[in-house]
Parts: structure tokens; C-alpha cells; sequence
């Protein structure tokens, strides 16, 4: 599996208070990663599991074994991989040519990002235990993904992100708020793969309040609209997952100017320890 193993050139380990953050550097730590997600997707969320997730209580997938899986432990329930509390999961190009694609890729046409000739990454698999749904977590994540992003001169992330729901017309107004006012440009748009597009101007411009239908977006999907953030042409319907799917395309500067600059000027971060 991805991981790091030297712990003296991690790119990424940060802590705040009790909240540490950096890579999955064990089985065991991505393992754990996977309860979490498997907790949140599968019984919270909608996700139906396989009969295999649900025997060992993990949501997984092929792709895990060739990511890097950002994590944050919360040091105030010990040391180790029971601390995880969030995860990220993280693909650069490399990683995608071992597994042969992009997790994106089977829902969106992204020949545009991959021909992108700065460095590409794919996030996904957002989760954060329901306990530690605050900024505080929130802005350890995007800590993180800075750290990270500086570390290998990433200029560009992209991913699926998710809308609760499977029924396109009751997300009218929110997929038409993304289609109207966050289009990515045609020279980094992605397109819904033709099997799977599903139109995302549902309704006419005049015929939805912009307000109301940014509210309805999730928080994580707002967060990257906050940074810049920008979408690609259709969603798609996750019936596994019991969502709607638009991919989001982010440039980094945004990230690295807003969470490690100011953090970096502003705040001691204390040292390189193990969790």
C-alpha cells in the first residue's frame, strides 16, 4: 500500500492542540481509515457495501492499495491508529498510471486535466468522524492538502464530490447554481462520461434564488467553491453511494496562499512526533 515510511522527510505532520495530521504510514492506520469512511458512507450516508465491506466493517476499494491516505488523529485518545478522526484520500499522476487511471475517470472524461502539464492530484473519500465536524477539523484537512500540495508542486486538484441524492430534479436548483456560476473553462473542463451524463441546467437562470441554492450545497463542496473552485460539464448518479456527483477542479494557489502562508507567518507548528 502508498505510504511513507521516512518518518524524518514526512511530507506532511502538523499538529494543532490535541488534532495531528500526516500520511497513513501502516496497514494498519489505512485500515482504519477505511472503518471511519465505512461508518460514515455506509451507516450514515446512503452507500450500500459489498458483502465483503460489510463482514469487516471497512468501505474500500482498488484504488486504496495505490493512494496516500492523509490523516488526523486526535492524540487525546492515545497513540496509534485508533486515533483517526478524518481522512483524505490523495492520487498523484503517478499513482494513477500504476493503478491505470484515475478514480474520476470512471465517472468523468478528464483527457483535459491529464494533459495538464503541472502537476495533477486527486482528492476523495472526504470523511470526518460526526464528533469532529468542526472548522477546527476542517481547516487540519486543508492544512494538510497545502503541506502536501507545496511538498510536490501540485498546481492542480480535481475529484468527484458529492450531493445527498439520487433524484437529479430534487437537486434542480443547486446543479443549476453550478452549471450558471462555476463552469470550469473549456480548456480544463471534464466532461460526464456519455453512458452516465446527467444535465445539470435543470432550470433557467431566472427561475432559482442563488442564495438559496448555494446553501443547499454541502459544506465540502462550498469550501472548494470558497477556494476557486470550479466544475466540470453533467453530473453523475452514484447509486452505490446514493449521490450525485459534479467533479471539482481547484487550482492550488488559492489553497496554498489562504492555509499554508498564513498558518506558516502566523502560528507555531509544533514538531515532527509520531501519533
Amino acid at each position: 500500500m502508498a505510504m511513507t515510511d521516512d518518518k524524518s522527510q514526512r511530507p506532511v505532520d502538523l499538529q494543532a492542540g490535541n488534532l495531528r495530521i500526516r500520511l497513513a504510514e501502516s496497514g494498519e492506520e489505512i485500515r482504519t481509515s477505511q472503518k471511519l469512511r465505512y461508518r460514515v458512507f455506509c451507516e450514515e450516508m446512503a452507500a450500500t457495501p459489498t458483502v465483503e465491506m460489510a463482514i469487516v466493517e471497512r468501505e474500500f476499494d482498488s484504488f486504496d492499495a495505490h493512494c496516500e491516505h492523509l490523516l488526523v488523529f486526535d492524540l487525546g485518545q492515545g497513540p496509534g491508529a485508533g486515533s483517526v478522526v478524518g481522512t483524505y484520500r490523495l492520487m498523484r499522476r503517478e499513482a494513477s498510471r500504476r493503478r491505470g487511471q484515475f478514480y474520476t475517470s470512471g465517472e468523468y472524461d478528464i483527457t483535459k486535466l491529464l494533459d495538464y502539464p503541472g502537476g495533477i492530484l486527486e482528492l476523495g473519500r472526504s470523511c470526518v468522524d460526526r464528533r469532529y465536524r468542526t472548522g477546527t477539523t476542517m481547516q487540519m484537512l486543508w492544512r494538510g492538502i497545502a503541506e502536501y500540495v507545496l511538498h510536490y508542486d501540485i498546481e492542480l486538484m480535481f475529484g468527484c464530490a458529492s450531493l445527498p441524492g439520487v433524484d437529479p430534479d430534487e437537486l434542480a436548483a443547486a446543479l443549476s447554481c453550478l452549471h450558471y456560476h462555476h463552469l470550469a473553462p473549456l480548456a480544463l473542463r471534464p466532461r460526464a462520461l456519455p453512458e452516465r451524463y446527467v444535465a445539470m441546467d435543470r432550470l433557467a437562470p431566472g427561475d432559482f434564488d442563488l442564495s438559496e441554492a448555494r446553501a443547499q450545497l454541502p459544506p465540502l463542496i462550498r469550501g472548494y467553491l470558497r477556494l476557486g473552485g470550479l466544475v466540470g460539464d453533467g453530473a453523475v448518479i452514484d447509486h452505490e453511494f446514493g449521490t450525485t456527483d459534479v467533479c471539482i477542479i481547484v487550482k492550488t494557489d488559492r489553497v496554498t496562499e489562504k492555509y499554508y502562508r498564513h498558518y506558516a507567518r502566523e502560528e507555531p507548528v509544533k514538531g515532527r512526533k509520531s501519533a
